[in-house]
């Protein structure tokens, strides 16, 4: 009943166009959530960039370099991956007007990204403390886990973008929220992209 009423309700804002004040705070509101994933681009960037530099330097380089498990990262990368799909097919039915397909979808990208974090948790547990210490070490525990603390932050950004959607705080033709959210977790798919080539590709 009470997803049926927010249904109804999100039908009835469909039909609101959106004003001129929304329309310039929606500009401002995209530029500087822009930024913000440029400067975090840039972060990651660095940390990328060094351990390239550190790996190709050979400086303390493990012999035989470091095997990690290639088929447990490929799973949880489909997982992922299959994440950012169903974040996807979320903004979209919101685009079409349903409610309750939008937050059946959301709801799945959340629960495949805990299953990414599980996974990831998983794969800590089994390298266990083989390299916990030195250049490898330090590179890959630091990136996968800013990366995965990025995951878990997205999933807390979409559980509050589900609740205040549920809330009627968006309209089906104003959605900015929704929007900046799916391409929050489409930047965390792409940063997994390079993480997972250069550590278990490469």
């Amino acid at each position: 009943m009470a997803v049926a009423s927010v249904a109804h309700s999100g039908f009835a804002g469909y039909a609101e166009e959106p004003d001129q004040l929304y329309i310039e705070t929606r500009e401002l509101r995209i530029q500087g959530f822009l930024l913000f994933m440029v400067s975090d681009l840039v972060l990651f960037s660095s940390f990328i960039f060094a351990y390239l530099y550190l790996r190709n330097s050979g400086q303390g380089w493990p012999a035989g370099g470091p095997k990690l498990d290639i088929a447990l990262a490929a799973i949880n990368s489909i997982v992922l991956f299959g994440s950012g799909a169903t974040m996807h097919f979320a903004l979209e039915n919101w685009k079409h007007g349903s409610f309750v397909k939008f937050a059946n979808w959301i709801v799945m990208t959340i629960i495949l990204g805990a299953g990414f974090l599980s996974g990831q948790v998983m794969e800590y547990i089994h390298i266990g403390a083989r390299w916990d210490s030195g250049i490898f070490g330090a590179s890959f525990y630091t990136l996968t886990g800013m990366h995965g603390l990025h995951v878990f932050g997205g999933i807390i950004y979409l559980t509050v973008l589900l609740l205040q959607a549920a809330q009627g705080k968006y309209t089906f033709t104003k959605y900015t929220g929704l929007t900046l959210g799916t391409l929050y977790w489409h930047f965390v798919d792409v940063i997994w992209v390079v993480l997972f080539s250069i550590f278990y590709l490469l």
